[in-house]
């Protein structure tokens, strides 16, 4: 019989701020979003993750409400030996659901960051 493929765990690296900012976060959201990424290390994709519009492929979002109040955190698994979590904030848009540009510019910065990051220590 042949043996089961080997499952690999892609651990986590936090860019910037990211796991301060998760950290942060109320117990119940760290519950939610961390079994996102729990699934996200190991290929899968957790209901509430989407793709996160604007770069590409292989970057998505977990949205969380608590309380109130919109929690986000903001990963990407485009590396083939890592996840990073790019940003984790609390929504604060003054404009209904849209993202605030300073979360989103951070977001493509931090994604530079990674990409760098990987091929300092991969390639």
């Amino acid at each position: 019989m042949p043996k089961p493929p080997e499952i690999r765990l892609r651990p986590i690296d936090w860019v910037g701020g990211s796991k301060r900012d998760f950290l942060a976060f109320p117990d119940a959201v760290k519950r939610e979003m961390g079994n996102a990424l729990g699934l996200a290390q190991f290929g899968g994709t957790h209901l509430s993750a989407k793709p996160w519009k604007g770069l590409g492929s292989g970057v998505f979002e977990v949205v969380d409400d608590y309380d109130g109040d919109t929690f986000r955190a903001v990963y990407t698994v485009r590396f083939k030996a890592l996840i990073y979590v790019l940003h984790a904030f609390q929504k604060k848009s003054p404009k209904g659901i849209k993202t605030a540009q300073r979360d989103v510019d951070l977001i493509k910065h931090r994604l530079k960051q990674a990409q760098q990051d990987y091929e300092a220590r991969h390639d």
